[in-house]
């Protein structure tokens, strides 16, 4: 007999019962082993029964403790709109459940050493595994009612985001040159990374987070972005007393600003927290149903810091549609929340809507309003919004009504070089505005602007709309290789090759206005909307020419102003002199305002219009008649003589 030793037995002191390994040895042709004893198996099967008991309960307790923790350190959302929560369901509990109840029907069919063939059994088991299979089913229909093509589904995606048409002079006001932003995400990163400099006792401990979100704080555009631990150590020194400052980045001074948090105003809940006051984690185990998408960090009118984070909801099938439906807003020093529906979200919040959903939303609206073959055959009147320059996503932000609004243009489904108009959305509300405007793509005025300066050869940023005398524009930034601002440059989108470039914003205004009212771009004030008005004496009046384009400037007694006539558009100015009245409408501007109409002579040409219709019928009832042919030769002599 051989020396049938197995490691495996060996441990619960008995020789392998088997030979060589195991019945597959037997079967392999491995010498016939007889067990000395009848009560030998017995005392090993029970051994192995009981062994396999207690293995299958600490196994148990072992997946549930793996789960748990995996759950609270992952924290999916528990959503069935959720892809990630049904990928964890197919591994964990789809897959392993088919495979069990096949394997057991297969068992109870065929009959083994353990279990007896029952064809009842067998049918049981085999109509349980496709349990699994059909819950997989219908998440695959689910996913197919989610897809355009599917019938009705095209019109449900059009009608996600709600545009209405809207004129650019009457909802777009005028520029206020103080509250532009002037600079990118970028340029703000780049001088609120350099205040650390000014922070000696905190620069070891925080680094800055690359956050800067765009808001709106006490009516004026400014981004802004929490400091974070610089890693696991810093944390650990300072995890008690929290993270005691953000960043500030007005975007019109470009003045940046180191904002410090006492006491209880300090930031305990963050992106940098590891642990349970980890940001993301936070909020989603004490919401664990909802889904949250793309979050962002503000500051109330009083200063403190907050997280908004939008709760992201899908409306057609399981997986499409996707839209926000609520907002948890979490107050960074506490971590109290507010779970709030979107039109209950305070004034102050600005972002609610990530950017890149909101022109998502607007790309369905433009793709599918006339159906689903139209957007790929036809393609009669399919848009989409103008893309980045470096494959991102094209679009920027504007201040308007104390909100930020998002800003992108809009083409055709071809792509070509030109917009057919632009669109706005509220990125509080989703209130969206689309304004026909036929002109050049942001990507086509950016190269125009730098073509001004390619010999220092200055990178444009990506541009926002602002209004200049009624004429929409794009304002940008020109920075060089190091992401300073070095010039600013404005940019007609109707004719960009109307381009203004200057030092400063002053510089650049007065340069563009000058070039639309010589040109002729600059348009009537829009009904509802006035100009501001000025009548006078002429004190003092100059001519100029300022970059090829003749201006006059006058003066008036008693206003300090300095009144800019650009030629030839108010080529009129000629006529008056020192000493004569003029009333005029003007756009106001620093050192210059820029006139946009002339209307005292105006007045007066309509009088002598009015003078000269009324004289022929007072010339009736006084004088005698005259013959026809004399009156025609004394009409043509006066006209010869004026």
């Amino acid at each position: 007999m051989a020396d049938n030793h197995n490691p495996f037995f060996t441990m619960f002191g008995v020789d392998d019962p088997f030979g060589v390994g195991g019945p597959q040895g037997a079967a392999q042709g491995a010498p016939h082993v007889e067990f000395d004893t009848t009560a030998e198996f017995n005392n090993l099967k029970e051994k192995f029964e009981s062994m396999g008991k207690k293995t299958l309960i600490v196994s148990a307790v072992l997946v549930v403790l793996v789960l748990a923790v995996a759950y609270w350190w992952f924290h999916p959302p528990i959503n069935i709109h959720s892809v990630d929560t049904w990928f964890f369901i197919a591994v964990v509990i789809l897959l392993p459940s088919f495979l069990f109840f096949r394997s057991k029907s297969r068992a109870y069919k065929t009959g083994t050493a353990k279990v007896s063939s029952s064809a009842g059994k067998a049918k049981t088991f085999k109509f349980l595994s496709f349990i699994p299979v059909a819950v997989a089913v219908l998440v695959v229909l689910g996913t197919l009612l989610s897809v355009a093509f599917f019938p009705g589904n095209a019109q449900k995606y059009a009608g996600i985001l709600q545009t209405a048409d809207m004129e650019f002079t009457q909802d777009i006001q005028e520029v206020d040159y103080n509250e532009i932003p002037v600079i990118d995400r970028a340029s703000a990163a780049l001088l609120g990374n350099r205040t650390m400099g000014a922070m000696s006792d905190l620069v070891s401990q925080f680094e800055i987070s690359p956050l800067y979100s765009q808001i709106n704080y006490q009516d004026h555009p400014v981004r802004v972005s929490p400091l974070t631990y610089a890693d696991l150590f810093k944390w650990l020194q300072n995890r008690e007393q929290g993270i005691p400052a953000y960043v500030v980045v007005d975007m019109t001074s470009q003045d940046a600003e180191v904002v410090r948090l006492e006491g209880d105003k300090t930031i305990k809940y963050s992106e940098s927290e590891p642990l349970a006051r980890n940001i993301d984690r936070y909020v989603q185990l004490k919401y664990p149903f909802y889904m949250f998408g793309e979050k962002s960090f503000e500051i109330d009118d009083e200063g403190n810091a907050w997280w908004i984070c939008p709760v992201r909801d899908f409306t057609i099938g399981l997986f499409g549609g996707e839209t926000v439906s609520r907002a948890v807003l979490v107050n960074a020093s506490t971590g109290e929340c507010q779970d709030l529906a979107v039109e209950d979200v305070p004034e102050w919040v600005d972002r609610v809507y990530p950017a890149s959903l909101l022109i998502q939303q607007y790309n369905w609206s433009g793709k599918y309003k006339d159906g689903w073959f139209n957007s790929w055959l036809g393609q009669n009147g399919v848009v989409q919004t103008t893309p980045g320059t470096d494959g991102t996503l094209g679009y920027n932000y504007l201040a308007k009504d104390d909100d930020v609004w998002m800003y992108t243009g809009v083409t055709s489904a071809t792509g070509d070089n030109s917009i057919v108009g632009f669109v706005l959305v509220n990125q509080r509300t989703a209130e969206s505005h689309f304004y026909s405007v036929a002109g050049a793509t942001e990507d086509s005025a950016m190269q125009s602007a730098e073509g001004q300066v390619q010999n220092l050869r200055y990178h444009a940023t990506f541009p926002i709309l602002i209004n200049v005398s009624n004429t929409p524009t794009y304002f940008m930034a020109l920075k060089d290789d190091a992401g300073l601002v070095k010039k600013y440059a404005m940019v007609d989108i109707r004719s960009y090759q109307n381009v203004a470039v200057g030092d400063t914003v002053a510089d650049t205004q007065k340069s563009y206005a000058s070039l639309i009212a010589a040109s002729g771009s600059a348009e009537a004030p829009a009904e509802g909307q006035s100009f501001a008005e000025a009548s006078g004496k002429i004190k003092t009046i100059a001519q100029a020419v300022i970059e090829g384009n003749s201006h006059f400037y006058l003066t008036l007694e008693g206003d300090a102003r300095i009144y800019d006539f650009a030629l030839p558009a108010m080529v009129n100015v000629v006529s008056y002199g020192v000493g004569d009245t003029i009333a005029l409408r003007y756009t106001e501007g620093d050192p210059t305002s820029m006139v946009q109409e002339i209307v005292e002579r105006a007045a007066a040409v309509a009088d002598a219009a009015q003078e000269t219709a009324e004289a022929p019928a007072a010339a009736t009832e006084s004088e005698p008649k005259v013959d026809a042919a004399e009156g025609s030769a004394e009409a043509t002599e006066q006209a010869n003589a004026a």
